[in-house]
């Protein structure tokens, strides 16, 4: 009975996640576009396939992976041993990125856009392998008490050198990359982790040390992806062009089959996603630690619910969250007036944002670990309206036909920029944040509406100039929350040095003011 009501808790939960889109679109269709979107009813059942599979997913989470993720954390936390540190480190990032839902998601847009060239499932094992030596990295950093600040501006500088050489087919996919690896999965354990691992070392702090895994787990995805690209479009010498196909019948070949075979397939592949996870815990609990699985009935039906639940998602997306945002492309450009296009980026981003699961609790977590000197309601806003910037530039960038190139190496000038005159207590908060900005269910619909953009506009390449947008949504959040924290230090500090406003000849005492 417990669980019933807590699963049903749940899904109310992933509804008012997916409330915010539902407003925005309708809002949009009754006012501005003022029709019926065709394929209604398609569309709504598919958006109630999405909720039933986030909360199916969420709910398998907090029974089976996350209390023998934190179990498993803390008990190599205690041991102290490095090598068993950076192994767990490195197998648990590695496995949580493999069934990130929104990856999946766009990975598989991504091989359907370039006729297979870039593969799905190779995709998703470079940005897992990326994220678990990221995972890896960072327990490292945490343990020695190294800054954030120098791992990420060296870090940039490599991502943006590598952006110079990197095809334009690959640049805004490897970008989108980087920003959806850190999700529903991967943001709860990377963070536990990190904050943990702060919490248990001596000398530590759980604001400036804790924090900083998920900003560099969106980091370095974002350079292997870009050398993926060089070697498939640039050494093995692929034409993105040749043999393309209707996006349309693409689309029609990758909708869900939902007869019997097709969803055993669909079971089976998402059970082939979920088994990294599997295999980790097992792995680590009983021949490392030698120690029964606690609870081993409840994790198995937790496990079970994961599977069902990413497999719901997916084919939710098919059915609602994708044709969403391509129709309302559509629609939009139809209506030969980009205000409009602006408005609902902008509005989209800002909605969806203030509303992700993620980022409230790592709000609520930093105000937490700061003391009060952080109010997660202020962060909640800056983040939100960052998003809500970046997907607005994104989807002019789509519009003008500029190259993302310069847009993404003049956005991480201005980050790299705003670190160093940043505090230092605020920079891997900031980081961090600029990965939890994307829920599963604003990716694709985003990831939807670039792609659409870009099949509507003539003259612009889906894989091009249709990904980049998520891009957009990471790094404006960061630039948001930097500026706001140096622009209050710097008025602190003014406020700190400006006289009392006394007379010059005043000569009277502290002890003669009022009190």
């Amino acid at each position: 009975m417990r669980e019933l009501k807590v699963f049903w808790n749940t899904l109310l939960h992933a509804g008012r996640n997916l409330l915010p889109i539902v407003l925005v679109v309708a809002a949009f269709q009754l006012f501005v576009l003022q029709s019926v979107p065709e394929g209604l009813t398609g569309i709504l059942i598919g958006l109630g396939v999405v909720v039933v599979g986030v909360a199916l997913f969420l709910q398998g989470l907090e029974m089976g992976i996350f209390p023998i993720g934190k179990s498993l954390s803390n008990a190599f936390a205690r041991r102290g041993s490095l090598p068993l540190l950076l192994a767990f480190g490195f197998s648990f990032g590695f496995a949580a990125v493999i069934a990130e839902p929104a990856l999946i998601a766009v990975a598989e847009q991504a091989q359907t856009i370039s006729q297979g060239h870039i593969d799905a499932l190779t995709l998703r094992l470079i940005i897992a392998t990326s994220v678990g030596v990221v995972v890896a990295l960072g327990v490292l950093r945490t343990l020695l008490g190294l800054p954030l600040h120098w791992f990420m501006i060296g870090g940039y500088i490599t991502v943006v050198t590598v952006t110079w050489f990197a095809p334009a087919e690959i640049v805004g996919l490897a970008y989108d990359s980087g920003g959806v690896t850190t999700n529903i999965v991967t943001v709860p354990l990377i963070a536990a982790v990190g904050m943990g691992l702060a919490a248990s070392v001596s000398g530590r702090n759980v604001l400036s040390d804790g924090f900083g895994l998920v900003a560099l787990a969106v980091m370095v995805p974002m350079i292997t992806v870009q050398a993926y690209g060089i070697y498939v479009f640039e050494i093995v010498g692929v034409d993105p062009g040749a043999d393309s196909l209707d996006l349309a019948a693409q689309a029609d070949a990758k909708q869900a089959h939902l007869d019997p075979m097709g969803i055993l397939t669909g079971l089976l592949i998402t059970l082939r996603d979920v088994l990294p996870i599997i295999a980790a815990v097992l792995f680590f609990q009983l021949a490392i630690l030698r120690q029964r699985i606690p609870h081993l009935k409840r994790v198995i039906i937790g496990f079970l619910l994961v599977i069902l639940g990413l497999y719901a998602f997916v084919v939710g997306l098919k059915l609602g969250l994708f044709p969403i945002g391509e129709r309302m492309a559509d629609q939009l450009i139809a209506q030969d007036n980009v205000i409009f296009l602006y408005l609902f980026a902008f509005a989209i981003g800002f909605a969806t944002t203030m509303a992700e699961p993620a980022l409230i609790a790592i709000g609520d977590q930093a105000e937490h670990a700061a003391q009060g000197q952080i109010r997660a309601s202020i962060i909640r806003l800056l983040v939100a309206v960052g998003v809500a910037i970046g997907i607005t530039i994104g989807v002019h960038r789509i519009l003008a036909g500029d190259s993302i190139h310069y847009y993404v190496i003049g956005g991480y000038a201005l980050v790299i920029l705003l670190t160093l005159l940043a505090p230092r207590y605020i920079i891997a908060l900031a980081y961090d944040l600029g990965g939890v900005t994307t829920s599963e269910v604003t990716v694709p619909l985003v990831t939807a509406l670039g792609i659409g953009l870009a099949t509507q506009i003539e003259g612009r390449d889906a894989l091009m100039d249709g990904f980049g947008l998520i891009a957009f949504a990471s790094i404006f959040p960061i630039v948001t929350v930097l500026g706001y924290a140096t622009i209050a230090e710097f008025a602190n500090r003014r406020q700190a040095n400006r006289p009392s406003g006394r007379p010059p000849n005043d000569t009277s005492t502290e002890e003669d003011a009022p009190r």
